[in-house]
């Protein structure tokens, strides 16, 4: 299993911290860079990893898919582009594709960025209440359409994913809640996250197995590890306490998840890819940082690879990292 971060495309403080971890593999997400699918950009961003050290293990970042999505005009445009950037992610040596559905066009919402924990750290919840008060997302589509225009989409996506030797692991919505400002969320439960993986039967066609996700579900995480097994692609690792419809990101040891026995169940089933942490609450004098509210700040990840790391020791599991 190896341990990793979320890397930016170019070094900072954060590859620096990433290697006297001792961690040896990293996620990329490009924020903001115009067409960094192309051959030459990931070549570049998987050689930057190379030499400082690093393999580029995760390209965790999306194009534009809304019209794929909703089943408009453009959406072949937009599926050649993703079929692209697996092409390339094959070339270049990338094995992991974590990507969203339903998240298109809506995102990852939260309604609070203060919520304190222990210590005044700071957390981000979401209350499905308070949100639904907000106006409709201006796209009419009904959740029928929306099976079938993701069922296009794996017919489309999946066998040039396998062709070029590339793991695509879809990350479930979050809130994983049924409809979202309008937007029907089809990635919401384990029943649906089977439904998806059946839609198309191929070892290529997996996971991003967001814990956090899953634990707001209202799943049994390790049951869960246990029923999706070798379709797991890519895990964060992360908690919370709740429901879909009102909860709270906690620190890692925290949350309502036996965090014990969802490694002990990756364990079981074999999963060796990356792992990395996810949403960590934000600490003393991190508000400076641009992505400060995000749950990507530097104190609470290095809590966590440490946790982590005990855990994984304690579940037996060798961890791929020096």
């Amino acid at each position: 299993m190896d341990t990793s971060l979320m890397l930016p495309p170019r070094p900072d403080q954060r590859w620096t911290m990433a290697k006297q971890l001792g961690l040896s593999t990293g996620v990329v997400r490009f924020w903001g860079e115009d067409e960094w699918w192309t051959y030459d950009s990931l070549l570049r961003a998987r050689n930057r990893f190379a030499d400082h050290g690093l393999s580029l293990d995760v390209v965790e970042d999306r194009p534009p898919m809304t019209a794929t999505v909703l089943g408009r005009e453009g959406r072949d445009e937009e599926i050649e582009t993703v079929k692209e950037l697996l092409r390339n992610m094959g070339r270049v040596g990338i094995d992991t594709y974590s990507w969203v559905w339903t998240e298109n066009p809506v995102g990852v919402l939260r309604t609070s960025d203060e919520v304190p924990l222990r210590g005044d750290t700071r957390t981000t919840a979401y209350d499905h209440e308070q949100s639904e008060r907000g106006p409709d997302y201006p796209v009419d589509v009904t959740e029928a359409e929306l099976w079938d225009n993701l069922e296009y989409f794996l017919e489309e996506v999946v066998p040039a994913a396998e062709e070029a030797g590339v793991d695509l692991a879809l990350h479930p919505d979050d809130p994983p809640v049924d409809s979202l400002r309008g937007v029907p969320r089809l990635v919401n439960s384990v029943e649906n996250v089977q439904r998806i993986l059946d839609l198309y039967d191929s070892p290529n066609h997996g996971l991003t197995f967001c814990q956090g996700n899953f634990a707001a579900m209202g799943a049994d995480v390790p049951a869960a590890i246990r029923q999706f097994g070798d379709r797991i692609h890519f895990v964060h690792f992360r908690d919370v306490e709740g429901s879909p419809e009102e909860f709270v990101e906690t620190w890692h040891d925290e949350g309502q998840t036996d965090m014990l026995a969802a490694m002990e169940a990756y364990r079981e089933v074999g999963f060796d890819g990356p792992i990395r942490p996810d949403h960590v609450p934000r600490m003393l004098d991190e508000d400076h940082r641009d992505d400060a509210q995000a749950g990507y700040t530097d104190m609470g990840r290095l809590f966590a690879v440490g946790y982590m790391r005990g855990l994984m020791e304690q579940a037996g599991i060798e961890s791929g990292s020096d």
